[in-house]
This record gives structure tokens, C-alpha cells and sequence, in this order.
């Protein structure tokens, strides 16, 4: 298997060596083609499968949830019937003066398509009354039955049984009725005094079952009923499960929640759809086995074969009319640059791909070394170029800083304030030895950092502790690199416009953070704000003038950042008036040439 891979590649490679450009881009746009439309062909039958599959399990669930409204209405009817019998006649009787056979026997008139009979029992099993017959077979003892006692035990529940023969009555007809029993305890009164009694109505099974043969008509696919234990109401091989001719999963489908399952039963892969009925706890089981998912995708899986094939052809035909139209130009202005490189000399190059692409490449890396070597004057140029820009907004810094900082020193010292003189030309020292920065333009956020503390130590002194002053940098973002005065310039604007018209309540506050592959550094305060037109002229040059400061001002903070980082960087302002204005600065995590990295 090695050596046909050996093979195959080396053929492979030959190939593109010595074929034409026209035979390269015929053969790779084909096997792209096959491999595509194999992928998507893949893709088509898939989702197909999936689609009917889905069509399938949602049919199911249609089914199961259009029989159990059917069955529900049936149930019902049965609770109507109970619920009419007992509290419209039952609990306003006295059974010493009043019979309820009238009442009993208009009722089962009204159902009697549905019903079998109905019957009132006092404790002990008597018969009160019965419709259509109420004389019990002898030796029938209606107490031992299992819907007389479910309907003791739980005297504040409706009881449903599941199918059974009703041979309760003597009747003149020798049919015997398979019903579903509702049972319920009822009371009953006599002279004044009441008992417990059971009322029993008997709903012909034969409605069920004809429910459910309407929707088991064909296929292999089938649903039944059985009840919260599993016991089976109604399955369509219900006679062959009873001879123990066939088996059923009803046990395990009675503990399955409501919705769409998958099983394994005897060998079989099946889905189980699962409905409960209202009232009873009867659970509605519609089985599909998988196989039946995929009987019809036999053609479709033909049919979507037949189009990858079709469109592969038509591809193929396409890629050799685009393979001529693509390789035909190449060719001329191969021709047209062999004219033009006589007398050159010829240059090494990688002995790759076909004749034309090899030549053109040579051509071309002709071209690219005279490119490169103007591309290196440019940069140069441009690089000194931005070099000077750079020196000459960094030179824009004014002394005003340095002449208020020395007057309110002397102004101490005057003052015998020798401590707070003293701190002052600390602070002062170390802002301007970061300031100057060894004749650096880029310093780390560290260092920037540490510059506008100084810078802000310096000016709560000098204005008494008018306002407050907060920094919190994420320490991740130190190590990076920035151009130097970005921070100091801003904080000087928040004092000059922010702090003006504050007296104590003034906040500035600087955070630093990242966010993927960019930082932020954000200035805010709480002064008087700016409207927006106000804002929106402040990175604009030549339209918004300093009253006092540095001078830096936020346009040359802006243009620097944007001069060295690019573009895309810079300072953006939100402000809103009375509230309170907040400057970002916005840079990339890089590093400067000579920081080293962490």
C-alpha cells in the first residue's frame, strides 16, 4: 500500500512538472469538483435521512396526540355521565321516598352508543339501581370485585379499569359485554341519613377498539394502550400476545415519559412515541421500526447519485473551456516577457511546476528584486519621515507645568512647608526621569503608569485636594509598550475642564484593561461635560483651542498614537453634560525593539 503511495505521488509530481498550465488547472479543478460534490452529494443524503426522519417521528407524534384527543373525549363522556348521575340526581335524592331509576334510565338512553350499563351499589355491594338491567346473577358478589374496592380504598377518586367482561347483570341475551369501568364512592341518603355507595359505569371496550383499528390500517408501524402499570388495554395482536404467541416492551414503554424514544426490543432498533391520557394514566404507545425510516431513501439515494454525477460531467466539460480561457493569456505574456528579458542573464530559481509558470516566475522574481530594493528606500524614507513627525508634536510640550510646579514649591518653602516642599521636588523628579526616558519615545504602560501618578501627586497638592484621584491597572497590560505622555496630557484636560467648577467633589479616576488584542485606558471625571457637537470637534485639528494646559491637548495625543500604531488607534470621547466626560485610549499589545519580552 506504501509503494502505490510512493507511486502515485511521484507520478503526481512528474505530472505537474511537465504538464501544460492548461492540463494543470483541467485536472486540479476536476478532482476539486468530485471531491466537492462527493462531500456535498454526502451532505444532500444525510440531510435527506434526517428530514424523513424527522417527518416520520412527527407524523407519530400527530397520531398519538389525534388519538388521545379522541380517547380523552371518550373519557370524559364517561366522567360526564358519572358526574351527571351523581351530583344532578344521587347526592339530591332520599332513597326511602324517591327511586332513581327515571333519572338513571334518561341518562343511559342519552349514551347508550357508548355505554354498556349503569349501576349504584350501597356498601355492601347491593344493587340500588341499574340500567338497563339491575338484577345481579346469583353467586355474583359485586363487593370482591376490583373496581368496587379501588373505588373504597380511595373514596376521592375517579377509578378506571382497564377492559374486562361485564357479568354482573342477568340479562335475557346471552352476550356478554367487554367494558372499561369507571367507579366512584357516592353518597346516599336514606330517611335523612347518609352512606357510602359506589357508582359504576360500564363504557362499551368496543369503542376503543375502534379507535385504535383506525389508525393500526397497514404498515409496519403500530399503536396500542395500556395502563400506568404497563397492563395492555388494547394492542392490534393483543389475542396473539394473550397465547403467548407474540411479546410486547409495554412494561418498559410504561415508564417512559411522554415524547420520542429508542429502543432495542428483541433484535429490533424501533421508535417509541409516548402519549398520556388525561384522567387515567393510560399511556398511548405508537412503535415504528427504524427500517421503515429508510424504505423510501433507496431511490432518493439513486437519485442524488445520478445529480453528483451530472454535475461532476458538466464541471469536468466547464474546467477544460476555463482551463483554455486561463492558460491562452498566461501564454502571450509568457512570450511577451521572454522578448523582454533578452540580455538579462538568466537567475537561479526552484525548478518547480510547469514550463510557463517557471518561466513567468523568473520574470517575476526579476521584478519582485527591483521591487523589494525600492520598497527598502521607501521604508527608510518613510521611517525617518515618521521619525520626525513624531519629535516634532512630541516637541509641542510646553514649560507651563514645570513654572506653576516650581512656584508653589517656593511657595512652600516660604511657607517653612519643608516636607511637603520636599515631596513635591520627589514627585517632580521622577515625573520628568520618566519624562525624559533616556531620549525614548516608547516606554511601558508600567512607566506611563507611574508618570501620571507622579503627575497627579504633584497637582492635588498644587490644588489643595480639590478632587480625588483613582488608578487601577490590569497587570497584565504593563509589560506593553505605548509612546510616552498619552495619560499625563489627559489628565491635565479632566483638571483644566473637568475640575473647574468642582469644590471637593471631584473625581478622576484612570482604568486600564485589555480586551483580546487591544488595551484600553480610559480617563473619566465627573465634571460638567460637553455636548456632543462639543466632542466632536475635539480630535479635529485647528477646530478646538486650548484655554489652558500644556498645550499637548488631545489632538496631538491622538495623531501620535495614530502616527506610530496606526490608523485604527487613537483616543475616542463620550461626554455627556453634567455628568461627566470619558477619554479612551485605545492600543495594540506590542512591544517595543528594545523592551524585552516577559
Amino acid at each position: 500500500m506504501r509503494q502505490k503511495i510512493k507511486k502515485f505521488w511521484e507520478f503526481s509530481k512528474y505530472f505537474y512538472q511537465t504538464a501544460s498550465i492548461s492540463q494543470i488547472i483541467w485536472v486540479s479543478f476536476t478532482i476539486a469538483a468530485v471531491v466537492s460534490m462527493g462531500f456535498a452529494g454526502v451532505l444532500l443524503y444525510a440531510k435527506i435521512s434526517a428530514n424523513t426522519e424527522e417527518l416520520i417521528l412527527r407524523n407519530s407524534i400527530q397520531l398519538v396526540n389525534q388519538v388521545s384527543l379522541n380517547l380523552e373525549t371518550s373519557v370524559r363522556n364517561m366522567m360526564r355521565i358519572s358526574n351527571s348521575m351523581y351530583y344532578c340526581t344521587i347526592k339530591n335524592a332520599d332513597l326511602q321516598e324517591e327511586s332513581l331509576d327515571w333519572d338513571m334510565n334518561l341518562l343511559y338512553e342519552a349514551n347508550r352508543d357508548s355505554l354498556v350499563s349503569i349501576a349504584c351499589f350501597d356498601a355492601d355491594g347491593n344493587v340500588v339501581t341499574g340500567m338497563p338491567v339491575s338484577t345481579l346473577k346469583e353467586g355474583v358478589d359485586p363487593a370482591s370485585q376490583s373496581w368496587f374496592q379501588k373505588a373504597n380504598d380511595k373514596i376521592e377518586n375517579l377509578h378506571f379499569s382497564t377492559p374486562h367482561v361485564q357479568n354482573l347483570f342477568l340479562e335475557d341475551s346471552s352476550r356478554y359485554s367487554w367494558v372499561i369501568s369507571l367507579s366512584r364512592t357516592v353518597e346516599l341518603t336514606r330517611a335523612g341519613e347518609t352512606s357510602r355507595g359506589i357508582l359504576l359505569v360500564d363504557m362499551d371496550y368496543s369503542g376503543i377498539e375502534q379507535l385504535f383499528e383506525k389508525v393500526n390500517t397497514g404498515g409496519s408501524g403500530y399503536t396500542y394502550l395500556i395502563d400506568g402499570s404497563g397492563e395492555i388495554i388494547y394492542h392490534p395482536r393483543q389475542r396473539a400476545i394473550y397465547a403467548n404467541l407474540n411479546t410486547e416492551n409495554n412494561l418498559v414503554a410504561a415508564e417512559y415519559e411522554d415524547g420520542n424514544h429508542r429502543e432495542n426490543f428483541q433484535g429490533e432498533e424501533r421508535s417509541v412515541t409516548v402519549k398520556t391520557v388525561g384522567y387515567t394514566g393510560w399511556k398511548i404507545v405508537h412503535v415504528v421500526p427504524t427500517e421503515e425510516f429508510y424504505l423510501n431513501l433507496n431511490q432518493m439515494r439513486l437519485f442524488v447519485l445520478f445529480i453528483v454525477l451530472f454535475t461532476i460531467l458538466c464541471m469536468g466539460l466547464l474546467n477544460i473551456f476555463i482551463s483554455g480561457r486561463i492558460a491562452t493569456p498566461i501564454k502571450r505574456l509568457e512570450a511577451a516577457v521572454r522578448e523582454m528579458e533578452e540580455g538579462t542573464g538568466e537567475l537561479e530559481l526552484c525548478e518547480e511546476g510547469s514550463q510557463e509558470i517557471r518561466h513567468l516566475g523568473r520574470t517575476i522574481y526579476s521584478m519582485v528584486r527591483q521591487r523589494q530594493k525600492l520598497m527598502e528606500e521607501i521604508v527608510v524614507e518613510q521611517e525617518e519621515k515618521r521619525k520626525s513627525e513624531l519629535d516634532a508634536l512630541q516637541s509641542q510640550i510646553n514649560p507651563h507645568f514645570l513654572y506653576n510646579t516650581l512656584d508653589s514649591i517656593v511657595w512652600m518653602i516660604e511657607g517653612e512647608q519643608y516636607k511637603e516642599a520636599i515631596s513635591m521636588v520627589t514627585a517632580l523628579s521622577r515625573l520628568f526621569r520618566i519624562s525624559i526616558s533616556k531620549g525614548k519615545t516608547i516606554i511601558t504602560i508600567r512607566e506611563e503608569a507611574e508618570h501620571a501618578r507622579n503627575y497627579m501627586n504633584i497637582q492635588k497638592v498644587r490644588y489643595k485636594n480639590r478632587f480625588t484621584f483613582e488608578m487601577h491597572m490590569e497587570p497584565g497590560i504593563l509589560q506593553y509598550s505605548t509612546i510616552k505622555l498619552v495619560i499625563q496630557p489627559l489628565l491635565e484636560n479632566a483638571i483644566y475642564y473637568g475640575m473647574e467648577s468642582m469644590d471637593g467633589d471631584g473625581v478622576i479616576r484612570v482604568c486600564g484593561y485589555e480586551e483580546g488584542e487591544d488595551i484600553w485606558i480610559d480617563v473619566l471625571d465627573n465634571g460638567p461635560g460637553m455636548t456632543p457637537e462639543e466632542v466632536e470637534n475635539l480630535l479635529v485639528d485647528g477646530k478646538h483651542e486650548h484655554k489652558k494646559g500644556s498645550g499637548v491637548g488631545l489632538v496631538n495625543v491622538h495623531q501620535r498614537i495614530r502616527l506610530y500604531f496606526g490608523e485604527r488607534y487613537g483616543l475616542k470621547i463620550d461626554s455627556e453634560p453634567d455628568v461627566g466626560t470619558r477619554v479612551r485610549i485605545h492600543l495594540p499589545k506590542s512591544f517595543a525593539k528594545e523592551d524585552k519580552r516577559p
